[in-house]
């Protein structure tokens, strides 16, 4: 086993699993600190627009070579999702508390996504300077990976996993805060 596929492994099987984790205690932190009626909707749908921010460059380097279109995306989505990060702090930050449990989930959502993004530049180095030097002709598609990373189940385990910590958790979450929303607005227009 070579290097590149070592750091590979590292992504797929440490740090894509560990930031789901991160994911869902975050998300027992809102639970507890009962978001629904605190910081409420907005806040929950940040939620949702951070995880679709990481979930599409996962999905992209899982399925996809890594190209000069495919690090763009990586580097845009990265870079959007600390902007909504720091947007969501900072809305929640006076309506609820945030617990030392919370900021411990954060600096691992924070931090991780640049450690994945970092491995994947260096083992597609020869792209990370494509990049850089503006030399993209012929690096703007989406290229299908012969054998999907972990073509041996990894992506339906990978998924089923997410589903399981990140996106039905959040979806209850959004659900809770709509709930909430809906019914703050109904008493609004009785009285």
């Amino acid at each position: 086993m070579n290097t590149a596929d070592l750091l590979i492994n590292l992504l797929m099987y440490l740090f894509l699993p560990l930031w789901g984790l991160a994911g869902f205690a975050d998300w027992c932190c809102h639970r507890a600190t009962k978001i629904e009626t605190t910081s409420g909707i907005k806040e929950s749908l940040m939620h949702c627009v951070m995880g679709i921010q990481i979930a599409i460059p996962i999905l992209l380097c899982l399925l996809f070579e890594v190209n000069v279109l495919v690090l763009l995306i990586c580097l845009a989505a990265f870079f959007l999702h600390e902007y909504v990060a720091h947007l969501d702090v900072e809305y929640a930050l006076p309506r609820r508390e945030i617990s030392i449990w919370e900021m411990h989930a954060h600096s691992f959502l924070a931090t991780l996504p640049l450690y994945m993004l970092s491995l994947i530049i260096v083992v597609t180095w020869p792209m990370a300077i494509k990049v850089l030097t503006l030399d993209w002709a012929g690096h703007f598609s989406l290229v299908r990976i012969e054998e999907a990373r972990g073509s041996d189940g990894y992506l339906s385990w990978y998924l089923g996993f997410m589903c399981v910590f990140c996106v039905f958790p959040y979806l209850e979450e959004f659900s809770r805060c709509l709930v909430v929303e809906i019914n703050k607005a109904r008493h609004d227009r009785r009285v």
